[in-house]
């Protein structure tokens, strides 16, 4: 197996093999390593178009009616026997065939924004699936739990939103590598979804993979996404890894006015705000995948979406299913789950991942039980990247990277995926720095296309080198990026020349394919 990156004009290089085999075709495979570093000029014409989709596009736009669910998708649990369905609907006493405007409050659907919101009781529907494996009838029922969540703002002027219900139901007892079919919602309130599909996982072994992983991070919500999802649905992909920034809400104001930089568009409101709606766009424009090819998210800097009482990541805690309790996690920003012979590992680089932390005492745990008999490969995921050339968070994560590599390291992870810096890079094996070949092959893929547009110079470069001081993520917190202390950027914060460990780096956006 191995791992294309797939922008929607260009397929580039295989990455990696997940096998003891060379591919056919002459593709080289990390064993014909370490590369020389190789820099693809950048091309404008696969710039495309990152712009936002209005809210009047048809794609994001509420087409269900009455109580029937939307914004569908599957999740995995910890192993192949066990999925998460999702979704959301209103209220049963909910008025929902047009928008009301009343008092300061705009109704849409399934969520409400402005002044005096009032959240839904999520006690008045139920979450049920009813499922079957294809080709036979849905005899089979599993209840969830429901919940909504709100989006506050301490400011006067600010508008406040409430979500839809969101339902998550968990289904169990499911064959491996089978086709199974599924309707969602409320039977007794004759809301139930359309019938939908997905593939359980491949049961765990050493010869054992699903055929094709999709990998993308950054993606937004733009043309430029539609590009990306559309290539991607052509792939056919059997998993979605989305590593971190999902709908980029955080790019508006809660009037629904956007930029492609906050800070420079925005620099004087009193809280970073976000229009939650868009959320609901990115639901609605992502069902016709991801309810029927399951979808694994981590958190990026751009679910952080600080509100009231300094709560964060709200809305991405409460929309998304997370195998956490499946496997020993008590948080919603790291867990584990494995597909077939891979066990993946999600991180989160926005909560403490100091060896003291619960974090790093999961991962630790967790580390130690895998069987490399069992799931010979070892994967991790978090959002921002530790080996990045390019300037756009150059280090920036330098503190967990000291805290924690010296662990996956240690256990021998094979890839790391990663995205935050929008661009495609790809390292040779690397350890501290230096060329190594037990450390992992790290994996850039950060842009599926969101309106911040991509990355494109590099830190090495003449002049790009930027202040050590300003390289901290501030939510993150801490300095650890200092100058390098051997090697040929010994006394220096960058290398003058592209890095022995980066070995590939192109500006570009798209996805990944790990087959």
């Amino acid at each position: 197996m191995g791992l294309v990156l797939v922008p929607p004009i260009v397929i580039l290089s295989l990455l990696f093999s997940l096998s003891s085999f060379f591919v056919h075709g002459g593709v080289p495979t990390t064993l014909d390593g370490p590369f020389k570093p190789v820099t693809i000029p950048l091309d404008k014409s696969f710039r495309g178009n990152a712009v936002d989709l209005p809210d009047t596009d048809p794609l994001v736009q509420r087409t269900v009616e009455g109580f029937e669910p939307e914004q569908i998708s599957v999740s995995l649990s910890a192993s192949h026997d066990s999925v998460w369905i999702s979704w959301i609907t209103v209220a049963p006493n909910r008025k929902v065939d047009s928008v009301v405007l009343q008092e300061s409050t705009l109704t849409l659907g399934d969520f409400q924004i402005g002044d005096n919101i009032e959240p839904l009781d999520p006690s008045t529907v139920s979450s049920i699936v009813q499922y079957g494996r294809y080709g036979r009838s849905m005899s089979h029922q599993a209840v969830g739990y429901s919940l909504v969540y709100s989006q506050l703002y301490p400011f006067e002027g600010l508008q406040n939103y409430t979500s839809g219900i969101i339902h998550h139901v968990r289904l169990t007892g499911l064959k491996p590598n089978t086709l199974y079919q599924y309707q969602c919602g409320d039977p007794s309130s004759s809301a139930m979804s359309e019938v939908h599909y997905f593939r359980t996982m491949p049961a765990s072994g050493p010869k054992s993979y699903p055929s094709r992983i999709a990998v993308v991070g950054d993606l937004g919500l733009t043309y430029n996404t539609t590009s990306t999802v559309n290539h991607m649905i052509s792939n056919h992909p059997d998993l979605i890894l989305l590593v971190g920034d999902v709908s980029y809400a955080n790019l508006y104001l809660t009037n629904g006015t956007g930029a492609d930089c906050y800070s420079c568009s925005f620099s004087n409101t009193p809280i970073h705000e976000t229009y939650q709606p868009r959320w609901d766009y990115w639901g609605r424009y992502m069902q016709p995948l991801i309810s029927n090819v399951p979808i694994m998210v981590v958190e990026g800097n751009h679910e952080i979406e600080q509100q009231a009482e300094n709560k964060t990541f709200v809305a991405y805690s409460s929309r998304f299913a997370f195998p956490s309790e499946e496997s020993g996690s008590s948080s919603t920003f790291y867990y584990s789950f494995n597909a077939g012979g891979i066990h993946f590992i999600m991180l989160g680089a926005y909560i403490s991942y100091s060896k003291s932390g619960d974090q790093y005492k999961w991962l630790e745990s967790d580390l130690a039980s895998v069987d490399r008999e069992v799931t010979p490969w070892l994967v991790a995921t978090w959002h921002p990247p530790w080996y990045s050339t390019y300037k756009a968070h150059y280090r920036e994560a330098e503190c967990m990277r000291v805290e924690m590599e010296d662990l996956l390291y240690q256990y021998g992870v094979d890839i790391v995926f990663n995205g935050h810096v929008h661009a495609y890079e790809r390292s040779n094996r690397v350890y501290n720095y230096k060329l190594d070949p037990c450390g992992p092959v790290y994996i850039t893929v950060g842009d599926g296309g969101n309106r911040e547009k991509m990355a494109i110079t590099h830190a090495d470069e003449p002049g790009n080198c930027p202040e050590p001081s300003t390289t901290p993520d501030s939510f993150m917190g801490g300095f650890c990026a200092f100058n390098f202390t051997s090697g040929p950027a010994a006394g220096k914060f960058c290398w003058d020349r592209q890095p022995d460990y980066s070995a590939f780096r192109e500006s570009s956006f798209g996805h990944g394919i790990l087959e």
